[in-house]
């Protein structure tokens, strides 16, 4: 029988050290900030938001939200990051993407300075990670998958890991986090030739290749952990991984659920990160 990461229980860890880290800040007169912009109204940005505002309410982050019109100019969507980046009271900076078509993120990514980048989108901080270097903030989802497999007792050392996504939100990050805890890592993708055995040399997989029910029982190892770190909406409109789960948890000694899994830890791995630049400044 496999056991559920369930991401609620990975958060409630979380939570206490996360709260005692703002009081302590406070304490020094220091008021831990997140600035969230957002682009339009899209659903899953909304919800995300959501989930970070209450995260961070729950910690004692303040959480400031700009939102844009859809059709913001690149000029004006430049000129507000830049306020927002030079303003010393904001101590990290969460831009929801992906960003309308209209719009160029590079400018920003170039811009934003690397302490205020808690979501691991500025060159430096991606730099940093795949140098090993801690100093750097590592994107939430990617950090989120790690800090899941450490509340369940899952060293990495010495294990096969496969992951399956090479995006540089996830995918690409992960592996790195990976490696720099010993892991031997398979980096895979749609276009991987043989998948299924690829992914059935993982010991531990993780899915993020943005494929609804991608990775079925076949593609498993008896034993192995499976962590969903793939967001994706079914025929029937509701959320849903790239694993399928019921034909998974039949092989898998650990699997984490979607909903209800690494999304639940991403927001908390935020909130330590803002905590984190809040303290060095």
């Amino acid at each position: 029988m496999s056991v559920i990461m369930k991401g609620t229980d990975v958060a409630k860890s979380m939570k206490e050290e996360l709260a005692r880290q703002a009081k302590s800040l406070k304490e020094r007169g220091i008021i831990p900030c997140l600035s969230v912009i957002r682009v339009g109204a899209r659903p899953d940005d909304l919800a995300y938001e959501r989930g970070a505002r209450k995260r961070m309410e729950t910690t004692g982050i303040e959480c400031r939200v700009t939102e844009l019109p859809e059709d913001v100019s690149q000029e004006a969507f430049e000129q507000t990051f830049s306020r927002i980046n030079e303003d010393m009271s904001v101590h990290g900076i969460l831009l929801l993407r992906p960003l309308p078509k209209t719009l160029d993120e590079e400018p920003v990514r170039a811009m934003i300075d690397p302490l205020k980048d808690v979501d691991g989108m500025s060159p430096v901080n991606i730099a940093k990670v795949f140098s090993g270097d801690d100093t750097g903030f590592a994107p939430c989802t990617a950090e989120a998958v790690m800090e899941m497999l450490r509340y369940y007792g899952i060293d990495p050392q010495g294990r096969k890991a496969t992951v399956l996504g090479r995006s540089m939100v996830v995918g690409r990050p992960l592996s790195m986090l990976l490696m720099k805890k010993n892991a031997t890592v398979t980096v895979c993708h749609t276009r991987t030739d043989n998948l299924a055995l690829e992914c059935r040399n993982g010991q531990i997989l993780a899915a993020a290749a943005g494929k609804a029910g991608l990775v079925t029982g076949d593609l498993v190892c008896e034993g192995a952990v499976v962590v969903d770190v793939g967001i994706n909406v079914d025929s029937e409109g509701n959320l849903c991984g790239d694993v399928d789960f019921e034909s998974v948890k039949r092989k898998a000694s650990y699997i984490s659920p979607v909903p209800g899994g690494v999304g639940s830890v991403t927001s908390s791995v935020l909130a330590k990160h803002v905590l984190i630049s809040a303290g060095l400044r």
